[in-house]
């Protein structure tokens, strides 16, 4: 389960952020990656390399405000630096002290998503559901629809 856990809330992370509509979701995760980033500076145990592991962050979550590749190097960075936390460092939560490997499970999930563009995982589900089929005459021809069903003998 200490395996199996952190994957589910980097997907439950990607499902909830989905609700968020561009480009206000790039934005909002470029400062999730940048709040991460300072998660280890109240106790971490790597001293002034936390300093210099946030201020990198924090460029690569500013880049991340107009680009979904910068957000999933962030949270790439993020997971190598909770391997580094996790091996000799404090972890992330003081009184879980696997909290750091889990972080450094979830996080490439996350990372993943967000280098494949963050798309609303939501809207793909329900494109999917949909099939490629157009719903109505309007829209096969690619007009807006009435919300009237395609009749099965149809052709456009």
């Amino acid at each position: 389960m200490q395996y199996v856990a952190p994957i589910g809330i980097g997907v439950l992370y990607a499902l909830l952020m989905s609700l968020v509509r561009e480009p206000h979701r790039r934005r909002l995760n470029a400062v999730m990656v940048a709040g991460a980033g300072a998660a280890y500076l109240s106790g971490g145990g790597l001293g002034g390399w936390e300093f210099a592991f946030t201020a990198l962050i924090t460029y690569v979550a500013f880049r991340g405000l107009d680009s979904w590749t910068f957000i999933g190097f962030g949270w790439l960075l993020h997971t190598a630096w909770d391997v580094v936390h996790h091996l000799k460092g404090n972890p992330i939560i003081p009184f879980a002290p696997t909290s750091s490997l889990g972080c450094a499970i979830c996080d490439p999930v996350i990372a993943l998503w967000c280098l494949w563009g963050g798309p609303s995982l939501i809207g793909l589900a329900r494109h999917r559901g949909r099939g490629h089929r157009r719903d109505t005459p309007a829209e096969a021809a690619g007009q807006p629809g009435t919300g009237e069903p395609v009749p099965s003998g149809s052709s456009n």
